[in-house]
């Protein structure tokens, strides 16, 4: 098994990568003739695995990168997306985005908010909850996700898969008043689906019980036969 981990992820590092990457991105807008832009970026990585009746379907590791650009020429407007962040590519961006704008119709109430309306100050929501979880943990909490689910109910026959995943990203935002944040975000769940069957016929039930997950309590609701 892969030694990576669910949270894969150098916050403080993807955190500057960004931000060097938000003001090119500026920098080459305003070059090109935009009077006011505006750019999110996010990227997250993680993973997640698949099993059925103790047996392993699906392990996966994903990073996903996603650059929003949108660019104002007064008052016309421009928007344009890219996951490569190679020079060529943001450059191809912009100038995308840059001759969507010059194509499309003025709009009055198109443009950034007044910078004197800018957040001065961004709060820690509490939103980044890394587990670090491997393959092999992962794994293990959906087999015994499983194995609880199938003790549920003498009525529960099989499993029809049992699910775990998790994942950690960061967001930013910057825009040409100056404005430039961001935050990093983390996801986490564990699902699992069973089989089960009496005299009525067969239906598909989910677990009542809840799997504690480093302190994160994941539960169902019950679909009784």
């Amino acid at each position: 098994m892969t030694a990576l981990t669910s949270d894969d992820l150098d916050i403080n590092f993807e955190k500057s990568t960004m931000s060097n990457l938000i003001k090119d991105i500026l920098y080459k807008a305003k070059n090109l003739g935009a009077t006011s832009a505006e750019v999110g970026v996010s990227k997250q990585s993680g993973l997640s695995v698949n099993v059925r009746n103790n047996d392993v379907e699906t392990v996966e590791f994903n990073r996903d990168c996603g650059f929003g650009i949108t660019v104002y020429m007064g008052k016309r407007k421009g928007n344009a997306s890219t996951s490569d962040t190679s020079p060529a590519a943001i450059t191809s961006a912009v100038e995308a985005a840059i001759s969507i704008a010059k194509q499309t119709s003025e709009d009055p109430y198109s443009g950034l908010v007044d910078a004197d309306l800018m957040a001065s100050s961004v709060k820690n929501l509490q939103l980044d909850h890394p587990m670090g979880i491997t393959p092999e943990i992962a794994i293990d909490r959906a087999m015994t996700a499983e194995r609880e689910l199938l003790q549920t109910d003498k009525r529960i026959k099989s499993s029809d898969g049992t699910s775990f995943s998790s994942h950690r990203g960061i967001r930013m935002y910057g825009n040409s008043h100056g404005f430039l944040e961001g935050y990093p975000t983390s996801r986490h769940s564990l699902s699992a689906v069973a089989i089960a069957e009496d005299s009525k016929g067969m239906v598909s039930c989910s677990s009542a019980r809840s799997f504690v997950v480093n302190n994160i309590n994941v539960s169902t609701d019950v679909e009784p036969p």
